[in-house]
């Protein structure tokens, strides 16, 4: 029971972190202007810790990867797999939000508004990629930018041999240094959100209750469906029915352990062990599941949808655009990708996501909180994702 409420106790302090702000925010109201200051110092921080993080956590992992290619096959269908199963996370999400719509927050633009009008396509293109000043790279605006050079950087990196060997010793160590400081700075979320909170609450009213509630039921009931169905479906296709028995004979003890430790790399031994009864050979299962705990996230997909909808529910623009829907599904699978190695990569992708939208950064501390409050189901989602990614791969790669 200790292990388990110390493995939980950053929900818990933020749970109670939000109620605290929620109290003040409906009985002191007047309070509220003198606390806001504590919600802008935390955002502040965490905008200024993040761009390093990713700099040096991207160009790390690229600069790091060993020069095999003995296991192509494996990785190509690992690839497609790990592909697959976040676009159908995802695309089932919007279905879900399209069937079961959270109505826009009254009053909500007249205290967020969008300040930014767009320019043409072209120039988006453009801006999304790139930035014209090397001073402008470092900015959370011009995030995808930032990934886009960091993934270069880690290339050149790994392709500079020995030359390149302190450089990439440098990477390394900064990586290290920034996901400490990026951990001390996450101690203090509980007090910054719930300072947020409290202002949400007293500008916009009880409504900011139902309006929580409505996305978060909504990613717990999708994900639990999702959990049962389309993993059952994909153990369908990787064995038939002795595949489903296989699958949840011994895909309980990776629930119980992400569900107990809320980290998905503490699950990648249970899982292991898993598919090892399950009879997977370990050519694969040694190659899928530890990659994939970093690169393939279902239920970080999921929530990655309701973000993005929840903040344009806020502003009160329409998600389902074509347009926008492509680059939602975009933004998830980079961010499923990218974002999994990094310690509270979610809030990155949150941040990504404000960046190619163009949107408030008044946004962000509501699809922080749901980002947050999703995390249990999202972890158990993420880590025995692998498990049955790993039968899927090896369906189709004959070891």
């Amino acid at each position: 029971m200790k292990e388990v409420f110390k493995n939980y106790s950053g929900i818990i302090l933020l749970l109670l972190g939000i109620t605290m702000g929620s109290i003040i925010g409906i009985a002191a109201p007047g309070l509220v202007n003198y606390i806001k200051p504590l919600g802008d110092i935390f955002l502040n921080l965490l905008f200024v810790s993040v761009v390093p993080l990713v700099f040096f956590a991207v160009s790390n992992s690229i600069s790091s990867l060993e020069q095999q290619s003995k296991f192509g096959k494996i990785i190509l269908v690992m690839c497609f797999t790990f592909l697959l199963f976040i676009l159908i996370a995802a695309i089932f999400t919007i279905c879900a939000v399209y069937l079961f719509p959270v109505s826009a927050m009254s009053g909500g633009s007249e205290t967020i508004t969008e300040a930014t009008t767009y320019d043409t396509w072209g120039n988006r293109i453009v801006s999304f990629f790139t930035v014209g000043e090397f001073t402008e790279l470092f900015s959370r605006k011009n995030m995808l930018a930032l990934l886009i050079f960091s993934f270069l950087t880690g290339f050149a990196a790994r392709k500079s041999g020995e030359k390149g060997h302190s450089f990439r010793v440098f990477i390394a160590s900064g990586y290290e240094v920034m996901k400490e400081l990026l951990l001390l700075i996450m101690k203090l979320a509980p007090i910054g959100l719930g300072a947020y909170f409290a202002y949400q609450v007293a500008t916009l009213g009880p409504q900011l209750f139902g309006f929580y509630a409505k996305p978060l039921g909504l990613y717990y009931i999708a994900g639990i469906v999702y959990f049962l169905a389309f993993f059952s479906v994909y153990a369908f296709i990787a064995n038939g029915q002795k595949g489903i028995k296989s699958f949840w004979a011994n895909a309980i003890y990776p629930t119980l352990t992400a569900l107990s430790t809320c980290s998905s790399f503490a699950t990648m031994p249970a899982n292991l062990q898993a598919a090892s009864k399950i009879g997977i050979p370990g050519q694969v299962a040694n190659l899928v599941i530890p990659i994939g705990t970093t690169l393939h996230k279902n239920g970080s997909s999921m929530s990655s949808i309701i973000k993005i909808y929840v903040a344009f529910s806020i502003i009160g623009r329409d998600f389902f655009e074509p347009s926008n829907l492509l680059l939602a599904l975009g933004i998830t699978v980079f961010v499923s990708i990218v974002a999994g190695g990094i310690p509270n990569g979610g809030y990155i992708g949150e941040m990504l996501m404000i960046s190619v939208y163009k949107l408030p950064q008044e946004a962000i501390p509501a699809v922080m909180i749901i980002g947050t409050l999703v995390d249990p189901l999202a972890t158990v989602l993420n880590a025995v994702g692998q498990l049955v990614a790993s039968m899927f791969v090896n369906r189709f790669v004959k070891v």
